[in-house]
């Protein structure tokens, strides 16, 4: 079974992405990890924004408010948070983007963390999924 990845709007696919790396010409594969190589560090603050199970747990709680914001001390009761976890973690998350501090003691999941944080805990859940029905990962 081949694998791929699809980004589809409306029924049209916007990308395509083969998962296994003899999907792909040489050609192809050298261009990506080009690529790859120059977003490396804008890349490694979104993963490292979202690396840690405190960070996921605060932005899935963020996600759970209507309007998206919390203050300090909801974090610390809501997820049993020392103040310093919070702070931390807090900026981790605003570093990557994810979180906006609106006032003092007060933060908001920005709206390019909104969307980016559904986008990669749904496609990297359900690209789990699928690598572990392959038997091939993990």
């Amino acid at each position: 079974m081949r694998l791929k990845l699809q980004l589809v709007r409306n029924g049209e696919v916007l990308f395509e992405v083969p998962l296994s790396p003899t999907d792909w010409s040489r050609e192809q594969l050298e261009g990506e990890l080009d690529a790859f190589e120059s977003d490396c560090q804008r890349l490694s603050k979104i993963f490292d924004a979202l690396s840690h199970e405190t960070r996921l747990r605060m932005m899935k709680r963020l996600m759970e408010e209507e309007d998206r914001t919390m203050n300090f001390a909801d974090f610390m009761r809501d997820l049993s948070l020392n103040p310093k976890t919070v702070w931390e973690n807090a900026r981790k998350l605003t570093e990557g983007g994810f979180l906006e501090k609106i006032e003092r003691g007060k933060y908001r999941c920005s709206e390019a963390g909104q969307s980016g944080f559904i986008l990669m805990s749904l496609v990297l859940r359900h690209l789990m999924e699928a690598l572990e029905e392959t038997e091939t990962f993990f």
